[in-house]
């Protein structure tokens, strides 16, 4: 998998700016079929929520597809949209959903559940996933998965398992060893119950 950055964050900040002002490039659209311009995710619950993700997780998670790391297996409508931009599109992409503030779509969840996910998350995620408000959040490791859509969340985690995605560090592959399906199912209840700021 390639991991590139940003190479001129200024231009970038300029091209958000005059893409909010004059209206999305047409590349830009496609993505917003899907994301929504808030990055939120539009009708299916399986658009994954984008807004507030860190620039350099969005163009990592691009590459991901473009490279074959990741695969569309349910929306190849993704795959399709990515292989054609450029490196300088997949960075104001990034630089676009990044500056985006994540709210959340007020997800049902059980309580007592979320509190269990909680002490999980602490225990086996936490280190590296930190929620959207976070002051530390471009610097985490992995990207927030609070307020992330609960069947995306489930998708995601039947992915890693299946072979059908690359994790980034064996340490996620330990982590996921370690839980069962209860233990999933806590998590995707406690990343339901974020709610921004809290």
């Amino acid at each position: 998998m390639r991991y590139r950055r940003s190479r001129c964050v200024v231009c970038l900040a300029a091209l958000v700016l005059s893409m909010s002002a004059l209206g999305a490039e047409p590349w830009l659209e496609k993505c917003f079929e899907c994301h929504g311009a808030d990055g939120m995710g539009k009708s299916d619950p399986m658009y994954p929520v984008i807004a507030g993700i860190p620039a350099a997780h969005i163009e990592e998670a691009i590459y991901a597809y473009i490279d074959g790391a990741r695969q569309c297996l349910r929306e190849p409508r993704m795959c399709e949209t990515v292989a054609s931009l450029t490196e300088s599109e997949v960075s104001a992409a990034a630089a676009y959903f990044s500056s985006r503030v994540r709210e959340y779509n007020l997800e049902e969840f059980d309580a007592d559940l979320a509190a269990k996910g909680a002490f999980l998350h602490e225990r086996h995620c936490g280190a590296c996933h930190v929620p959207p408000h976070d002051e530390d959040v471009d610097y985490a490791i992995g990207i927030p998965l609070h307020g992330q859509r609960p069947d995306y969340i489930r998708y995601a985690i039947r992915a890693y398992f299946g072979g059908n995605r690359e994790p980034l560090l064996d340490t996620m592959s330990h982590e996921l060893r370690q839980l069962d399906s209860d233990d999933f199912d806590a998590l995707v209840n406690y990343y339901s119950s974020y709610r921004a700021g809290n």
